[in-house]
């Protein structure tokens, strides 16, 4: 991706909350249905709350009753990167923002139709346009 954002800990410390920035930098998680987006129902496009990277539309966002905000494709699949995570005695897959390297969640192969997967991502990893209405395929 050619306008990578690189920055220090000590830059995104200063410009993301706390909660924020151990979940986005950290690869950390928040309890499920505890989220901001979790039952969000509003128009619009999820951008990477780090940099503003608009990764997911509103349009393919459903109830995957999983404690967190569910999608069955992001909005262009260079966007956001699929990495093997093992962490927790597990085997995932991590997906995080192609720009700037924000932990957004996991992808898991349980998703509704058209795409059969699950973008199971952090509601403190996003930030919702509500102005855009997702149309930006």
């Amino acid at each position: 991706m050619a306008d990578r954002i690189d920055k220090s800990d000590a830059e995104w410390a200063r410009i993301l909350t706390p909660e924020q920035y151990r979940i986005v930098r950290q690869k950390g998680t928040e309890a499920p249905f505890t989220g901001e987006y979790v039952d969000e129902h509003a128009s619009g496009t999820y951008k990477c709350v780090a940099c503003g990277e608009p990764l997911f539309s509103s349009d393919a966002k459903y109830d995957s009753r999983s404690g967190w905000p569910s999608f069955y494709e992001a909005l262009d699949p260079a966007k956001v990167e699929e990495h093997e995570d093992t962490n927790h005695g597990m085997r995932r897959v991590e997906v995080t923002c192609a720009r700037c390297g924000a932990h957004l969640g996991h992808l898991f192969p349980d998703g509704p139709q058209p795409t059969g997967m699950r973008y199971c991502v952090n509601s403190a990893s996003l930030a919702l346009d509500k102005e855009d209405q997702g149309r930006m395929r």
